[in-house]
């Protein structure tokens, strides 16, 4: 396996500080980096896994603490994707062009983000069966390019009104996790090496949640944390497009 070089553990820092501020992981902002020198996404998919296992669970204890979590919501959306991500994540297929549909899925929704909205909006109850449906398709995907599914989840909870900003950021950091550790052991199954650096890289992606988490889940305001989210879904939908 290609080692990640020493020069991008800033930008991953960078990466896992934005990503957390708003309940995601970052495995695309990872797998773009990687992509960028050259690791093959067979490679890579286990290191974003792994990475995202562990900034996701950060950013979910700061949003829990602070009082963000809906319990209900998270287990009817992570039913049905746990088992979908491994079911994704042990198929070997061209995802070339899933990718770029996601990708130009995600950039029209990270226009909406730019425009200033309420935190205060009503919060609509969602048909259970649907909710089912989106983290069983959402899962799916997830465990098939290698992510935790946040940048699909948190523009839905929002665009549909079934959840506000910071709850949307905890559920999906959950989310996230649950649906990382059911792909990263699918890959495991399938068979991978661990980096010779890891432990670093896992440690620089720490520090960078704990950071980012921390500000967005008890510093930043809404507005300034849609701002961020709609910058992590540019950054990942041109990953997904161009990469």
């Amino acid at each position: 396996m290609t080692e990640i070089p020493y020069y991008l553990f800033p930008l991953i820092f960078i990466v896992a500080l934005l990503y957390a501020a708003v309940g995601h992981g970052g495995a695309s902002g990872y797998l773009a980096l990687m992509g960028l020198v050259g690791i093959s996404l067979n490679a890579s998919k286990p290191i974003a896994l792994m990475l995202n296992c562990v900034v996701a669970a950060i950013a979910f204890i700061q949003y829990y603490r602070s009082g963000f979590f809906n319990l209900k919501l998270f287990v009817l959306l992570a039913i049905a994707s746990i088992p979908c991500a491994y079911l994704g994540s042990i198929l070997t297929i061209d995802d070339h062009f899933y990718k770029k549909i996601l990708g130009i899925i995600l950039l029209i929704s990270s226009i909406r983000f730019l425009f200033p909205s309420s935190d205060n909006e009503l919060v609509e109850k969602p048909a259970e069966f649907l909710l089912l449906l989106i983290g069983g398709i959402i899962g799916f995907i997830s465990g098939l390019i290698g992510i935790g599914g946040g940048i699909l989840l948190t523009p839905l909870l929002l665009l549909f009104r079934w959840s506000n900003m910071k709850t949307a950021a905890c559920v999906s950091a959950l989310f996230i996790f649950v649906n990382s550790l059911s792909g990263l052991i699918g890959q495991f199954q399938k068979g991978i090496q661990i980096q010779p650096n890891m432990y670093i890289i896992i440690l620089v992606a720490s520090m960078g949640g704990v950071i980012g988490s921390f500000y967005g889940a008890r510093k930043w305001n809404v507005v300034l944390l849609r701002r961020v989210l709609s910058v992590v879904l540019i950054i990942a939908s041109l990953k997904l497009i161009f990469i």
